[in-house]
């Protein structure tokens, strides 16, 4: 009975046998392969269904003059607005790349209605300041932006932000140097002086006090999760309503993230 057994044991003993360590090393390669493609194909999935960039901002910063022209390449008169305006924008070297440009109203008791309407869909967002009132503006400005890089919602998608330094025709105009260097400041009070937990912007709370930037380190925009630019841009030209716009700093980072 042993005797006939034991071809059987024998042939399940090299069954049960530890699998080469040469073979063991391609399989596990090839796993990990497989799963960063999942990864891959998830986060491209996911940035592939937010197709918005959104343009914020004070009222008067010059939003509705930079959505016009970059849509149209024509100067217009503008006035403020009280709902949002989108067209599709197409990059002019490659037509088959594209984002949905959508003008939100800056008007304090609006801009943040609309900007809960439209957070999730972002995939990346212009913050336009109007560089010739920012030092008069600085505190606004900075509590505008203060709400948007705490949103629950920004902070999970973390959309590509530009910090567009418009009117730079002016000659008052500040630098996107020194605006930039202003906001960190001013973003850095704000955080401290805050006790209450930020909410989100449909008012729910966000789980707790919401660290902007790195706890015991003065902030800067680097500590954020998503990638931060300055541009300096004039929606009106340096040659006034005949001339073109000069944004070519924004056309470039728009041409980035399509």
């Amino acid at each position: 009975m042993a005797g006939r057994l034991e071809p059987h044991l024998e042939a399940l003993g090299r069954e049960l046998r530890p699998p080469d360590p040469a073979v063991l090393s391609v399989l596990l390669a090839l796993l990990a392969v497989a799963i960063t493609l999942l990864i891959w194909r998830f986060v491209q999935g996911r940035r592939s269904s937010r197709k918005a960039v959104l343009l914020l901002g004070l009222c008067d910063a010059g939003k509705t003059l930079l959505f016009a022209r970059l849509l149209t390449g024509k100067y217009r008169d503008t006035q403020t607005s009280i709902t949002d305006s989108s067209a599709v924008y197409r990059v002019s070297n490659d037509k088959s790349a594209n984002v949905t440009l959508i003008d939100l109203p800056g008007h304090e008791s609006l801009r943040l209605q609309f900007l809960e309407r439209f957070k999730a869909a972002a995939r990346g967002i212009v913050f336009v300041v109007d560089s010739v009132a920012f030092q008069r503006e600085v505190k606004d400005v900075a509590e505008f932006l203060y709400q948007v890089l705490v949103d629950s919602t920004v902070l999970k998608n973390a959309p590509a932000l530009l910090i567009a330094c418009n009117k730079q025709d002016v000659t008052m105009a500040k630098s996107a140097k020194l605006i930039q260097q202003q906001l960190e400041k001013e973003l850095n009070t704000l955080r401290v002086t805050r006790s209450a937990a930020p909410t989100s912007l449909d008012g729910s709370a966000t789980g707790g006090p919401t660290q902007l930037g790195k706890k015991g380190k003065d902030f800067d925009f680097s500590q954020l999760p998503m990638k931060v630019e300055f541009v300096e841009c004039s929606a009106r030209g340096s040659k006034g309503e005949e001339g073109d716009a000069d944004f070519e700093g924004l056309e470039k980072w728009l041409a980035k993230i399509a």
